[in-house]
């Protein structure tokens, strides 16, 4: 128990019903060969991320060296160490939407949404990604939200988009 209440001191989402989550996951896999992947997946489903406290508790608990499990996490691209925003906003850097100016959507954003590329707006609202393809030149420049595809978007009409997420 004191265990747990460190985690929620150290990581104010590792909250003990959110950690009550990850403790029944662990218990129905343990001891299972190949179990570490299959309890990450699920474990960063209730949290939405993977934070060192938790991939450190994941370790001990099954018995499996804290390395290890980082080294998987960082391994495979579905993982994430950082939190995401309930929307992401991908923008297209290819070359199509590049000289068409998404460069300038791009810096708009970023300054609307006071966050680097990469990076999660503080009341994690949104993600903000740079990506080198969407696959849809003929409509650049584009960004996605979310699932949605929005093309020939202008740094204004990119901050009105956003604003139906807000």
């Amino acid at each position: 128990m004191q265990q747990l209440q460190n985690l929620e001191a150290l990581n104010p989402d590792l909250t003990a019903e959110v950690m009550a989550q990850v403790d029944e996951i662990i218990d129905r896999n343990k001891g299972k060969p190949g179990c570490l992947i299959p309890v990450l997946e699920e474990c960063q489903g209730v949290v939405d991320y993977l934070p060192m406290e938790l991939l450190e508790y994941i370790g001990s608990r099954l018995n499996i060296p804290g390395s290890t499990v980082y080294g998987v996490v960082t391994f495979y691209s579905f993982f994430t160490m950082v939190p995401k925003g309930r929307h992401t906003i991908k923008v297209c850097m290819g070359t199509a939407c590049y000289v068409r100016g998404i460069g300038e959507v791009q810096n708009r954003l970023q300054s609307k949404l006071n966050v680097e590329v990469g990076g999660t707006t503080e009341d994690r609202r949104f993600t903000l990604e740079a990506v080198r393809c969407l696959g849809a030149c003929g409509l650049a420049p584009v960004m996605v939200v979310d699932k949605v595809t929005h093309g020939g978007v202008s740094p204004d009409s990119a901050l009105k988009i956003i604003e139906k997420y807000e």
